[in-house]
């Protein structure tokens, strides 16, 4: 998160230096960039829907074993705790 409150501050900083004009371009990068990301649907994406077709079909044949919210939640306080104390 820090990382990214850097690279907003930094970017800040340069907007007073720009033009309407480049600052009109810069907007039109970020625009173009915003609405790539809107329109992505994973669910028109043909490998996303293999990749959990194939996921799916390995937890109900049993080849994999899933796990359930509790323990995935387990885990991930677990995870926390030990990052924390790093």
């Amino acid at each position: 998160m820090g990382t990214i409150n850097t690279i907003d501050k930094e970017i800040a900083g340069y907007l007073p230096q720009l033009s309407a004009v480049q600052k009109q371009a810069v907007l039109g990068v970020i625009k173009t960039f915003a609405v790539e990301k809107e329109e992505y649907d994973r669910w028109n994406d043909k490998n996303f829907i293999t990749e959990m077709d194939g996921r799916t079909a390995e937890l109900e044949n049993g080849s994999v074993k899933g796990f359930s919210w509790t323990e995935v939640k387990k885990r991930a306080r677990k995870s926390l705790k030990t990052q924390k104390m790093k």
